[in-house]
């Protein structure tokens, strides 16, 4: 797991090396499915006595543990017990920083010492349900205000099991300073045809540089994807968990990155390592489709280009198409055997919910003095537009990036629950994608057997 000084815990979260994500998977889809259902498998997720409700005492009392992952992001939420404590003196909150990859699995089957509440991947969301309250009573008054794709990605039959905490919509980061020298307007970048014909308009300027990024590892690009596939309002399976890469949104979308090799317009590296960092650095590589959580390089990692990067909606796949899609993102979760499922609530709801609460995690603070900037609130009432959480960045030229990824991100279409074999899935799609970025697959090769891969290895084995 990518753990640079300063990154925020659920960025380097998302970023898991495929082999570590894809054991993990595995290992969840041999044990934790055959405790309860999966997507699509007819069960009812929702039985009598499984749905949270919320306490009926205005002056609760009693201990809650919390589980969150070490790093910056388990900082900041450490931060906001004090704000909590507020209003609910007697709450007592034990907050943990725990690897809960390899703990929370076998926690839950054991049933001890099982946590009140988890900072959970939504990417796993679904591989839980069985042993996760229904949330769907005590989300009803503000689900209507959520990100659609959030309260999506958290539903299974009709049951919502996750608090849906961040957003991280998709973005184009581009160099301004070397697009301003090359003669090129980003505003005039509306589709991803357009940004071909940006690209080779760079070349033109600088021959030689390799202005798109390509993602060379198999997880990350998987991940990336997803956010492309987000803008049409699909995914990899369907709410019902059937698989969908064979359509016509995947084969557009691989083309693409397949016009992008051909045409020799992509710098292949892996996500902020060395070789990308020095291609970022020298204007060799100049458009970054990614995640808000992008915005971390030029803060910490960039030098000679630092404060030149600015950031704007991706282009849509057809014109008025989705100029944003989702990739990645993290929710709260509570466990059945929790002891003090009532109490994680009122906790999960105020860091969420309530205006103390998410300007306590997003706003000026010790860890990040500007504010949290590598995600958005998926709450629509915490992520206004005219009422930034975060401040500018300076190190992107003072941009109001809250701005631009909060209105990026009321583009982005509904989506599905995640797959429980999502991540075992790199081990076919995102290496078959590889492959085809290597020159050795056609995009339809990739749809074929990469699709063929995971119906019989993960989907029907489920």
């Amino acid at each position: 797991m990518r753990t640079t000084p300063g990154r925020s815990a659920r960025g380097a979260r998302l970023l898991t090396r495929r082999g570590a994500a894809v054991a993990a998977a595995a290992l969840l889809v041999t044990v934790l499915s055959a405790c309860g259902p999966d997507i699509g498998s007819g069960g009812d997720s929702s039985a009598s006595g499984s749905v949270l409700q919320a306490p009926a005492d205005n002056s609760p009392k009693g201990e809650i543990t919390i589980w969150d992952r070490s790093g910056d992001l388990f900082k900041v939420f450490d931060a906001t017990i004090k704000e909590f404590n507020k209003k609910y003196p007697g709450i007592t909150v034990k907050h943990e920083a725990v690897d809960i990859d390899s703990k929370l699995q076998n926690t839950l089957i054991t049933g001890t010492d099982v946590p009140d509440g988890v900072f959970l991947d939504d990417a796993k969301v679904g591989s839980y349900v069985d042993h996760l309250w229904n949330l769907q009573d005590v989300l009803a008054p503000y689900s209507k205000d959520i990100a659609p794709q959030k309260v999506a990605v958290n539903t299974v039959h009709g049951g919502i099991y996750g608090v849906p905490f961040d957003l991280d919509p998709g973005l184009l980061f581009y160099n301004a300073k070397a697009l301003s020298a090359a003669g090129i307007d980003p505003n005039g970048i509306k589709t991803y045809d357009d940004l071909l014909a940006a690209a080779k308009k760079y070349q033109q300027y600088k021959p030689g540089a390799k202005p798109i990024h390509l993602e060379q590892d198999a997880f990350n690009s998987q991940l990336q994807l997803e956010m492309y596939a987000s803008q049409f309002g699909t995914s990899l399976a369907d709410a019902n968990g059937a698989l969908r890469l064979d359509s016509a949104p995947y084969h557009q979308i691989l083309t693409w990155l397949d016009t992008v090799r051909k045409d020799g317009l992509g710098t292949r590296a892996e996500y902020l390592k060395p070789t990308d960092v020095g291609a970022l650095d020298s204007g060799d590589e100049v458009f970054y489709p990614w995640a808000i959580w992008f915005d971390f390089a030029p803060q910490q990692q960039l030098t000679a280009t630092k404060g030149d990067w600015r950031a704007m909606p991706l282009p849509a796949w057809s014109p008025g198409g989705a100029r944003s899609g989702a990739m990645g993102g993290a929710s709260f979760v509570i466990p059945k055997d929790a002891k003090n499922p009532q109490l994680a609530w009122l906790f999960y709801r105020f860091l969420t919910f309530e205006q103390a609460g998410y300007s306590a995690v997003y706003g000026p603070n010790a860890v990040y003095p500007g504010g949290l900037n590598t995600s958005i609130p998926s709450y629509r009432p915490a992520a206004d537009p005219a009422k930034p959480l975060f401040r500018p960045i300076d190190a992107m030229g003072g941009q109001d990036v809250w701005k631009t990824a909060v209105e990026a991100s009321q583009e982005i279409p509904g989506g599905a629950p995640i797959p429980s074999w999502w991540a075992a899935a790199v081990d076919y799609l995102g290496t078959d994608l590889q492959k085809m970025l290597d020159g050795s697959l056609t995009p339809q090769q990739v749809i074929d057997q990469a699709g063929k891969d995971i119906q019989t290895n993960l989907v029907e084995r489920k």
